[in-house]
């Protein structure tokens, strides 16, 4: 039946499915975040440059997007306050964190202070910060921005990247951060 909840079986758990596509169906917020939270996903910090200071922000939401041309994307919170100090120099650099840099994700996800205090750093050649210790760096122009919900997906076009060193990448999984072992 179209547009009513129908009681449905998946894996052995009881489900109830959603109305068509267009209805107005309320989630919970934080059933929603701990579904999700069960996706494990790499942690990131996007970097660049505002008036000549650096800025950053820890991003786990990064996907690669295109082969050709190369694009990668990002979804920032519409709320972040350095987003919209390092959108205007119209390129950024995604750090891809090493196991060992928990301490940076934590900095650049902190609200109100230096991000920067005790992070070594270099410009990309765009001029944006790769961060010491990072796993590899893509140095990206702002392609296209695109509203969605409580945040925007920035699509950046790849310029130059490279992988600094080998090693294991940092993972954020059910709210925590953990390693991954090879």
């Amino acid at each position: 039946m179209r547009g009513q909840l129908q009681p449905v079986r998946c894996g052995g758990h009881s489900l109830t499915a959603i109305d068509p596509p267009g209805a107005a169906t309320p989630i919970d917020e934080a059933r929603y975040r701990q579904v999700l939270g069960h996706f494990a996903t790499g942690v990131t910090v996007v970097t660049g440059m505002d008036a000549g200071h650096p800025v950053g922000l820890a991003v786990n939401s990064f996907t690669s997007v295109s082969l050709l041309p190369a694009l990668v994307a990002f979804c920032v919170s519409t709320r972040s306050t350095t987003w919209p100090r390092l959108r205007p120099a119209g390129a950024f650099c995604v750090n891809i964190l090493a196991d060992d840099q928990e301490h940076v994700a934590r900095a650049f996800a902190a609200r109100g202070l230096d991000r920067f205090q005790g992070i070594g750093w270099q410009p990309s050649p765009a001029g944006a910060p790769i961060l010491a210790g990072a796993l590899a760096w893509l140095d990206c122009t702002v392609e296209d921005e695109h509203p969605a919900g409580d945040h925007d997906i920035v699509v950046g076009r790849v310029r130059a990247m490279s992988v600094e060193h080998e090693g294991r990448p940092l993972v954020f999984y059910r709210g925590g951060y953990g390693r991954f072992e090879l």
